[in-house]
């Protein structure tokens, strides 16, 4: 209900409201655009992420529910997508972090997320750990 709600306030407010840059301790707010993997329609949602250096990253994570969010299913069919952060928008291509980088931005992502293996362990799989790279 809280993300259906905040998109709705990036859409009233033409963008103005909504986007907000990581800070140390907590995550910042973008707005991730796919393409529909059955539709091939465009598909906007707000996400929580973090900064990687040049890349942005996000946890696959449907309401910590064991079924994948739509829009990681999307980028898994077509990787390149565009984000609009509070700076601007730009392109980006995503993928999954895997072995010691996973671990590395799951150690990143407790740092602002203090219960984030409580709400994990609801999952019956492993959360995808989402990096976007600009293209």
């Amino acid at each position: 209900m809280f993300w259906r709600a905040h998109r709705l306030a990036y859409r009233v407010s033409g963008g103005r409201v909504g986007l907000r840059r990581p800070r140390p301790g907590r995550w910042g707010m973008l707005r991730l655009t796919t393409v529909g993997r059955r539709s091939g329609q465009e598909r906007s949602v707000v996400l929580a992420y973090i900064e990687d250096g040049p890349n942005l990253v996000a946890l696959a994570m449907n309401g910590w529910a064991d079924a994948e969010p739509a829009w990681w299913l999307n980028l898994q069919a077509q990787p390149d997508a565009t984000v609009d952060l509070a700076t601007g928008s730009y392109a980006v291509s995503a993928r999954a972090a895997e072995g010691a980088e996973r671990t590395r931005l799951w150690a990143e992502w407790q740092q602002v997320s203090q219960r984030l293996d409580e709400h994990a362990a609801l999952r019956s799989s492993p959360t995808a750990i989402v990096v976007m790279q600009p293209r």
